[in-house]
């Protein structure tokens, strides 16, 4: 499937990912904490700086961890926190070169159901629930990649139409579409959060007298 993607807003980072397998699950990896385009730039530059124009999971995976980080924390750095996200980098790659013989699109090559496809890419190193149905999203949405079941199991991410992740980036617009709904969701949570903490100061105990620590009388 020829697949344009947009996610980075840099043609040849962008490129990596459609061609890549790798690169995409590295960039998503990296999309935590930062930008999504620097994350989903983020293979790119690694690759540059390993001399190649593509992302080996074997290379990676044996390259000395020091030598990785300080590779990975190079200005521009990689991400904000290179050292933990080069640890991550090769935790995963490591997991790759053990379960699929290095093969990155094995993970979802001949997965059943989207249950499984989720589960496969929940086992990754570095992967949670949500980071595994935003990528379970964006392979069906973009890449084709769609076993029976896959939008259920891709959640609210694979609802035709969001714009709640990478899944459906497709230029700078609906960049900002996803980063518009991403805002709001965490306000939307901290709002959630303050008014739990609020909540929480009336226990429902009686009003004690400070100095002496029993109830106040009426």
């Amino acid at each position: 499937m020829d697949t344009t993607l947009r996610i980075a807003q840099q043609p040849e980072a962008d490129a990596l990912l459609a061609r890549s397998p790798l690169a995409l699950l590295v960039g998503m990896l990296l999309d935590q904490q930062v930008p999504m385009e620097w994350a989903f730039t983020g293979p790119y530059t690694i690759a540059r700086r390993m001399g190649g124009d593509d992302l080996d999971a074997h290379a990676i995976a044996a390259r000395d961890p020091e030598d990785f980080a300080a590779l990975m924390s190079e200005k521009p750095a990689v991400h904000r926190y290179p050292g933990s996200m080069a640890r991550r980098v090769q935790e995963l790659c490591r997991h790759l070169v053990e379960t699929y013989d290095g093969d990155a699109a094995a993970v979802w090559r001949d997965a059943g159901s989207g249950a499984e496809l989720l589960r496969r890419l929940n086992a990754l190193p570095g992967y949670g629930r949500q980071k595994s149905q935003v990528l379970v999203a964006l392979l069906g949405k973009r890449f084709g990649v769609r076993p029976e079941g896959w939008r259920e199991a891709a959640g609210p991410y694979g609802e035709e139409g969001a714009r709640r992740s990478a899944a459906d980036v497709t230029g700078p617009e609906s960049l900002a579409e996803v980063r518009a709904v991403k805002q709001e969701a965490k306000r939307a949570a901290k709002a959630a959060r303050s008014a739990k903490a609020a909540g929480a100061g009336g226990t429902g105990r009686p009003d004690t007298d400070p100095a002496a620590g029993h109830p106040r009388q009426p």
